[in-house]
This record gives C-alpha cells, sequence and structure tokens, in this order.
C-alpha cells in the first residue's frame, strides 16, 4: 500500500477527518469520521508518521480545490480563503476525478490557486505540479493568443486568486521570451516551472496584499522580503530536487548577481523581470495597474546591455498592448486587443465602445495599422465599466485572423 504523509497542519481540531489514518507499518491510528482532539494528540499522530492511502489523498485534494473555488466564485473575501483547511468530508466524485487536467487556463488557475496556498501540507504535489505544466505548455502552444488573452483578462479580477494568476502569466511571459532568444528546451522547462511556483512562500499573503487598501506593513514587508528562500525550502519539503528551479527561485528577487549558481544568471534575470513585470500591471487597491505600454518601458529603462536584450525581447514576445488589454483609438473607439500583431504597437483589437461611450453589442474588428484605427493610448482595465464576452471575441478572432 503507497502511502503520502497527513497534511496534519490544514486539519482543524475536533472537525472529524473523513479519511483513515495509518502508521507507514499499516497500524490504524484514526478511524474514518474521527476528530484530532487537541495539540497535544496532533503531535503525537505526527511522531508517529500519520500518513493516509494515495487514493484517499488524491479525492482529499479534489474535494479541497473544489471547496476553494466554490469560496472563489461565491465572492468570499481572500484573507478568509487563505484561512480554508481541508475539508470534513469528500464526495464519492472527488473519488472519480481524474489528475490528468484537461480543461481550460481559469481550471488551471484554480488547481494551481490550492496547491499555493496548500503550500508544505500539499498532497501529491509534484504530480500536480507536473500536470498543470504540461496542460499550460499544451495550451499555449495551441493557442498563444487565447492563453495571453484569458491571463491579461484575469489578472484585473482579483476575485479569481491573484497569486495563481501571476504565477501562470509569469511562466507563459517567461517562456515566450525564452523561446524568442533561442534558449534550449530544458532550460525553458526549469524557467517555466520555477515561475508557476516562485512564490509559493507567500501565497496566501500575497492574495491579501493584492486587495488591502493600505500599504504594507512592516509585517508583511519582511514577508515580501524572506518569501524566495521560504519558497525554496517549501520546494525541498515537498521533493524538489532540480538544483536549477531551487536556486532561481532562491534568488529571483535577488539585485546580487553573485549569488546563486552562475549558470542560472540569464534565467534569474528573465524570471526577475517577468515577475516585476506581471505585478506592474496588476491592479491594488493602493493604486491603479500600470499600463502595459507603461511595464514594457520600465523593462527597457536597464543600463545594462543584457537586461535591455531580455526587456526588448520580453517586449517583442508580448507586445505593447497584450491580448486581453484595452487601448482607445484614433477615432475614439475602446478596444479590448485580441491579438499581438506583427509590430509590437500595432495589435489586432475589437471596438467593445463606441466614440460617443455606448457600448457595443456586436464587436468590430479594427486594423490598427490603419490610421483612423491607430492605437491613441493604453486604458486601464478599472476604466472599462462593460463585461467582455469571450465568445465575440473568440468568433472574431477567427473570422479575421484565421
Amino acid at each position: 500500500m503507497k502511502y503520502v504523509p497527513l497534511p496534519l497542519d490544514l486539519i482543524d481540531l475536533t472537525r472529524t477527518v473523513p479519511v483513515d489514518v495509518w502508521a507507514p507499518g499499516g497500524m490504524l491510528l484514526l478511524k474514518r469520521g474521527q476528530a484530532i482532539l487537541n495539540e497535544t494528540h496532533r503531535e503525537t499522530l505526527r511522531a508517529r508518521g500519520a500518513s493516509i492511502t494515495q487514493g484517499d489523498a488524491d479525492a482529499w485534494q479534489n474535494s479541497y480545490e473544489r471547496m476553494i473555488g466554490n469560496l472563489i466564485r461565491d465572492g468570499v473575501a481572500l484573507a478568509v480563503i487563505a484561512q480554508a483547511r481541508m475539508p470534513a468530508e469528500i464526495s464519492l466524485a472527488d473519488y472519480s476525478v481524474s489528475r490528468e487536467i484537461q480543461g481550460g487556463w481559469l481550471d488551471l488557475q484554480e488547481n494551481l490557486l490550492g496547491l499555493l496556498y496548500q503550500g508544505s501540507a500539499a498532497l501529491h504535489p509534484l504530480p500536480r505540479l507536473a500536470g498543470i505544466e504540461r496542460r499550460a505548455l499544451e495550451l499555449l502552444d495551441s493557442k498563444p493568443e487565447e492563453c495571453l488573452f484569458v491571463l491579461f483578462q484575469a489578472l484585473a479580477d482579483l476575485t479569481l486568486g491573484y497569486s495563481a494568476t501571476h504565477a501562470l502569466l509569469s511562466a507563459v511571459v517567461c517562456e515566450l521570451t525564452s523561446e524568442k532568444l533561442g534558449m534550449p528546451l530544458h532550460t525553458r522547462r526549469v524557467l517555466f516551472r520555477s515561475a508557476l511556483t516562485m512564490n509559493i512562500g507567500m501565497a496566501r499573503d500575497q492574495g491579501v496584499l493584492a486587495r488591502q487598501s493600505v500599504a504594507p506593513n512592516e509585517h508583511q514587508r519582511q514577508v515580501i522580503k524572506d518569501h524566495p528562500p521560504k519558497s525554496h525550502e517549501i520546494l525541498r519539503s515537498l521533493g524538489v530536487w532540480d538544483r536549477d528551479q531551487l536556486d532561481i527561485v532562491h534568488w529571483h528577487h535577488d539585485q546580487d548577481e553573485s549569488n546563486g549558481l552562475a549558470r542560472n544568471l540569464t534565467t534569474r534575470r528573465i524570471l526577475r523581470m517577468a515577475d516585476s513585470f506581471v505585478a506592474k500591471m496588476a491592479p491594488r487597491k493602493t493604486r491603479l495597474a500600470i499600463s502595459p505600454l507603461g511595464a514594457v518601458k520600465a523593462l527597457l529603462s536597464g543600463s545594462a546591455e543584457d537586461t535591455e536584450k531580455f526587456g526588448s525581447a520580453m517586449a517583442a514576445a508580448v507586445g505593447f498592448y497584450p491580448p486581453g488589454t484595452y487601448v482607445q483609438l484614433a477615432n475614439g473607439e475602446k478596444a479590448v486587443v485580441i491579438a499581438r500583431g506583427a509590430k509590437a504597437n500595432q495589435p489586432h483589437v475589437a471596438s467593445i465602445i463606441d466614440a460617443a461611450g455606448m457600448p457595443l453589442s456586436r464587436y468590430s474588428y479594427r486594423d490598427t495599422g490603419d490610421t483612423q484605427y491607430a492605437t491613441r493610448l493604453p486604458i486601464n482595465a478599472d476604466h472599462i465599466k462593460v463585461m467582455v464576452s469571450r465568445e465575440k471575441v473568440a468568433r472574431i478572432r477567427t473570422d479575421h485572423l484565421g
């Protein structure tokens, strides 16, 4: 029988446990439906190596992820979600859910959010991360414009769980940039999974920080400062032994480039730039998001030759106006970007608001290479008061771009 450790720190005291708990040798320590009575009982179970079967672990994880998804969809505050513990019940359906992820980007976002929130207590983490990585790269390869569109739209919606959106979008930006730079496939893959996991040491705090209406306090600033090495230690505890991934995560914020493995200098720089690029464009209660164009200009402001090279590659990879962001056109219309163009400053867009400020029920494709539809300026998502239909955007993309 294959066992995995019981997530003791994610179980509320006196609340029933929905699985049998075993010692590694097969002795039953806690019967399904019983509870951990107090802290002494918890520590006794920990000392005896309390474990659960792989099947129960997978089903319980499915139940946890479904619970988190429901809380997010119900609009529960992220500060409350951050305190969520393992559910006391597992449905029969949870035992039949495949570990293979076949959904879209928002399904990936939900799966990754659950894993990041669990941190060192995550159940079956490495196969789950591998499944998320595999599906994300599959979706990115097949429909890159839709990928960027969905993730940049999600970035403006803090109710979805910012830490997972930030991680996925950072990973995608890293992949597009490293591919444009012609980096080896193995290096690109390590960089991708480093981006997915770089903030696991502060995922819950990251969600709270994104939505609070005041600047970070002293404790929160320390959490931000300490999270790279903490993420490194959590990954080690989960069974990650790839020295390059651990190195990249540990030093991804460090400006002193003498730290860490010299062979990862380029990947650390790219991840640090992608991390900053995505963070600048994310809204905060304390400030508006910086426009994509402003974030791109910040990328290109570095004086070092390598920094300029990486920033230029990143800007070329996502464009000055990435899919999913908004622009005002020369004719006064407001449009959502639906795809990157041949030039970074000439994206493909769909007008959603006319020059008089009225929402359009029927979106209109615009070629920004045409002077009357040229991009005049970027628009912050907070200034767009209409819901964008992904179905309408997809139809326009198919009709005009193939």
